[in-house]
Formats: C-alpha cells, structure tokens, sequence
C-alpha cells in the first residue's frame, strides 16, 4: 500500500465508470430468478430494488444535470430538505423500476450506462457540477467531485447486490481506491464540529491492497487533509477495506464496525470516523 497521504488531490475517474458498469451488466446477467428477490444490506430493498434504483439514478442524472430538465421545483432550506427529497425520488423510482423484468431491467441499464458515461467523459472535471456533493458539506462542487461521487454510487449499491448473493467484490485498486478516496472526501465536513486544538492530526488508514492513509489537521480555519505526515498524531484509526465501503454508507452498524477496528491515540476523537456518512439518505 502507498506510503503518500491522500486526500489532496483531484479524484479523476469519469473513464472508471465503463469498468465498474460493465461489471454491473455482467452480474445482473449472471443472477438467477430467485436471486434477484434476496435481501441487502440496504434496508427494505431486495436486489431487484437496488438493480431498480440503479437503472433511476442513472435516467434521472441524464435528465437533470445533461438534458436540464425538471419537472417540479424542489424547496431546499436545509440539509434535511435535500434528504427528504432524495429519499422520495428514491423510492418513486425503485417503485417503478422494481416492476421491470430482468430482461428488460438489464437492457435499459445499458442503454443508461452508455450514456452515462459519455456524459461524465464529456465535461470539464474542474468546471461547476450541476450539483454539490452535499455529504461533503458543499453547495457548488467541481465536476471531477460529482463524477467521483457517481462512482461511489455505482460501485458500492453493485457491491450490495454482491455481498447478497454470495458473488466476489470488486476489491480492485484502481477501482475501489479512488472510491475509497471520494468518501473520505466527507470527512473535514463530518468533523466540522469536533472541537480540537490547532494542530491536532488524525491518522485514517484503510488496511489492504486498496487502502491508503488519510491525515485530518486541526487549523484555526477547521479541519482539511494534511498534504504531509504531521510530526505528532493525536489519534489513529485504522479499517478493514473489507468494510470500509459498508461503515461509510450505513451498511452495517457503528457499534459492529468499531469492534472490527483498531484505534490508537485518542479514541473518542477517532470514533468520529466512524459517524461519517458519505451518502445522501
């Protein structure tokens, strides 16, 4: 595992969205008829559920942000109004899509994925993205943020359809890691509350051939990633890769994953790693 920080740089990873698709296409291809109706880890969706918002996320993304079209005016004064509205589109387009035959399912995702894909390879990665990555705590992102943001997407609801049935997960580096990355991304903005004095450092390191380390840095400005190793670290956690992914998009609980982790230093400010949730919902 690379010794450098992360954290710092640019997430470019538009031309990752093909690879983790066409894994996407290939399992659902592979699934049996029962399978398809298994439970994840996702509350109250079966695979089928997942595959469904999938396939709307996917529509619904070309609609807004490439085509610009909106059929209703959404009344965001705060947080919680953004995740009340994505947490109803959410549900009217898995009940839609959830009624969809495999078949058909799979060749629409097609269609979407394609197309998807293009879009994302066709922009600017540091224009303004059509929308924020508002677990990041930002109203205006730039592109290359919102492209990562939909990587994490299709990787990790993929990664729930196989976790259910029983098939390999993509522990790939060149995928996984830039994911990996993307969440982490929410962390100064999960910690913009912890009170700490200036200079304090906390060490994220996720284990594995996927991993890498990520250094929070108290300032007088808040909290940001340290481009280098501090001298002294206040705290350290370090996570399993194999559920990293699940810790950071509330696929398994925070009492369950702080046994599976190790934690050195401070260890209550190291516990608020865990409470970071880099998914809208």
């Amino acid at each position: 595992m690379p010794s450098e920080l992360c954290g710092t740089q640019p997430v470019l990873c538009a031309a990752l969205l093909r690879q983790v698709d066409q894994r996407l296409i290939d399992l659902l291809r592979s699934l049996s008829l029962a399978e398809w109706e298994l439970p994840t880890i996702a509350p109250q969706w079966r695979v089928r559920d997942v595959a469904a918002h999938l396939l709307d996320t996917a529509l619904r993304k070309l609609s807004l942000a490439r085509d610009q079209w909106r059929v209703e005016k959404a009344d965001i004064r705060c947080y919680q109004d953004v995740i009340d509205l994505v947490n109803r589109l959410n549900r009217e387009g898995v009940a839609v899509y959830r009624r969809l035959s495999p078949a058909v399912l799979i060749e629409l995702m097609q269609l979407a994925c394609r197309q998807s894909a293009e879009y994302h390879e066709s922009l600017d990665p540091f224009a303004p993205a059509a929308f924020g990555v508002s677990w990041a705590g930002e109203v205006t992102s730039p592109v290359w943020f919102d492209t990562a943001r939909e990587l994490t997407e299709r990787w990790h609801h993929q990664e729930q359809i196989r976790l259910a049935t029983n098939r390999p997960g993509i522990m790939i580096r060149s995928l996984y890691h830039p994911v990996l990355d993307t969440f982490l991304r929410g962390l100064p903005y999960a910690f913009h509350d912890v009170a700490a004095p200036s200079g304090t450092a906390v060490l994220v390191e996720v284990s594995g051939e996927c991993g890498g380390q990520w250094c929070l840095l108290r300032s007088p400005a808040g909290w940001a990633f340290a481009g280098e190793m501090p001298g002294e670290i206040s705290a350290r956690i370090v996570i399993p890769e194999s559920i990293a992914w699940r810790i950071f998009t509330k696929g398994i609980d925070c009492g369950a994953a702080g046994g599976m982790v190790a934690i050195s230093g401070d260890r209550v400010l190291a516990a608020n790693v865990l409470a970071l949730v880099a998914i809208v919902g």
